[in-house]
């Protein structure tokens, strides 16, 4: 059998060649591809544990918290927001293997529990808290889904827009290509 071929990032630029500002850009905003599986279900699992502890206490800082920990993920990937590295240094290791998948549609997904999460601190903090509540809710019902039966929603829905042309298809060709996705 043969792993699965992901396209890798775009490789970093050689030394001598000037980066605006001196800073490279995307390197900063760099997503993994391919992605631990096991690590992304581990941080949907601790997800899962923090919304519901948000939920039961009513906390809305903890809205915050989990907003602030999409947005890290999603403009960093796992290299600053501590639950990805709590998932991806500690926990997923402990397992032995990484099963390797997509990175684009993982950073899509993340996107979505940014865009709920941030949505239900604006509801929260402008008095409209069942509202709030209510997205924390689905959030707990996707990151589940992910966390224990292996579902990512939010890839689900990635791949809808793909086969519909509305996410390019270079974006994730091992996404496009099914024969790329065979292990």
């Amino acid at each position: 059998m043969t792993k699965p071929s992901f396209p890798q990032a775009p490789a970093r630029q050689a030394a001598d060649t000037p980066v605006s500002g001196g800073i490279d850009w995307r390197a900063v905003f760099a997503f993994p591809n391919p992605v631990n599986e096991y690590a992304a279900r581990i941080t949907a699992g601790l997800v899962v544990v923090l919304a519901v502890v948000t939920l039961v206490t009513g906390w809305g800082w903890g809205l915050v918290a989990l907003a602030a920990g999409f947005w890290l993920r999603v403009l960093f990937g796992p290299r600053i927001s501590p639950l990805a590295l709590l998932s991806v240094k500690v926990l997923a290791p402990r397992i032995g293997h990484a099963k390797l998948v997509a990175g684009p549609p993982k950073r899509f997904a993340q996107g979505i529990g940014a865009a709920l999460t941030s949505a239900a601190v604006v509801l929260f903090f402008t008095g409209f808290q069942p509202a709030a509540w209510i997205l924390l809710a689905l959030l707990i019902v996707a990151a589940s889904l992910e966390a224990f039966a292996g579902f990512c929603l939010g890839c689900a829905i990635f791949g809808f827009l793909q086969r519909r042309g509305l996410i390019p298809e270079d974006v994730c060709e091992a996404c496009n290509n099914i024969t790329l996705r065979r292990t």
